[in-house]
């Protein structure tokens, strides 16, 4: 079989805080092919744009790597120099920031930012790196992509400095685009055409892509297979379709529950009740168990292993249970008007 792209097995990054060490990434491991979309879901403070950064190597300081393996196209990189290894990392992929405004230079042009990797990574003239510019903005869909070039990023869109910061991406010729919620600053109607963005080029390019969210709804669209993180660890993988109808972790559950669905109508939607625990302490059992509605008296003692299923893993006791979880859950329901 033919290697994964990328390979990510047992990452772990550490904080030190005043109080000892917060483990925001603990033992994910992952995987993407060439050409397909990954999806890395959970909620906010999962530890989803932290193991994204640590990838290329842009973790924020004091964070860092402290154990973990990290292949491309089947090769161990991890041993490299560190300089080496940034190298053969951002040859293979790019990232897609979260806020565009903060990830574009507001002092240089835009079109000129573009440029940039033409220029001192693949080693272009300036007028030839200007050419790739204009051509990867008209490729992304900005109109007058000429005039366009000399504008400064406060001069544009949400929309149209997100599809900057893509065809920044774009212009390292990529295998693998990383997107950390490149659409949450967006409006419903934007957001559509940059996801419908990234589907052509991928398609077109045949560029992988590790899109992180906390919108099922977004990679829903977009993604065929999803990886759900909870408190620094994978706690569910699987293809999207099981892991929409057929859920077989309690928090992937309950995280589809708490989603509005137009085809069921309820007062109240799923909450999950509690708060995530404490990384700077050692957590004990299933990271879960505080805010499960299925918990057992071992899951609060035990770490649960990883369980196969259809199409990927659980980290629960009671995935063979995962059929009866929604008749365990009370919801008021009402008729349609």
């Amino acid at each position: 079989m033919t290697a994964p792209l990328l390979e990510v097995r047992d990452l772990n990054v550490e904080i030190p805080v005043p109080h000892g060490r917060l483990h925001a990434v603990r033992g994910v491991s992952l995987s993407v092919g060439t050409g397909e979309s990954v999806g890395l879901v959970g909620e906010s403070g999962s530890g989803k744009s932290l193991t994204l950064r640590a990838l290329l190597g842009l973790l924020p300081r004091p964070a860092k790597i402290t154990s973990g393996t990290v292949l491309i196209d089947g090769e161990d990189v991890t041993g490299l120099p560190a300089k080496r290894l940034r190298r053969r990392l951002t040859d293979a992929m790019s990232m897609v920031f979260q806020d565009s405004l903060t990830a574009l230079n507001p002092v240089l042009r835009v079109g000129d930012q573009i440029a940039e990797a033409p220029r001192h990574k693949l080693g272009k003239s300036r007028g030839e790196a200007k050419t790739i510019a204009v051509d990867l903005m008209a490729e992304v869909g900005i109109a007058e992509p000429e005039r366009r070039y000399e504008l400064y990023p406060h001069e544009l869109s949400g929309g149209m400095r997100q599809r900057i910061c893509i065809a920044i991406a774009l212009s390292t010729k990529p295998r693998l685009i990383l997107a950390d919620e490149p659409t949450t600053a967006l409006d419903v109607t934007i957001q559509a055409q940059v996801l419908g963005l990234l589907r052509q080029l991928q398609h077109e390019e045949h560029v992988g892509l590790l899109l992180v969210s906390h919108d099922l709804a977004v990679v829903s669209q977009t993604c065929s297979r999803l990886y759900v993180m909870y408190a620094g660890k994978i706690v569910e993988s699987g293809a999207l379709p099981d892991l929409v109808t057929a859920p077989r972790h309690p928090y992937t559950f309950s995280l589809l529950r708490s989603v509005p669905d137009p085809d069921r109508r309820v007062v109240r939607l799923l909450t999950i009740a509690g708060q995530p625990p404490d990384l700077t302490e050692d957590v004990i059992g299933c990271s879960f168990a505080p805010r499960c509605p299925f918990v057992l008296d071992s899951c609060h003692h035990e770490e649960p292993s990883p369980v196969a299923t259809a199409s990927g893993q659980s980290a629960c006791r009671r995935v063979d249970t995962a059929g009866s979880w929604p008749a365990m859950i009370t919801e008021e329901r009402v008729g349609r008007r």
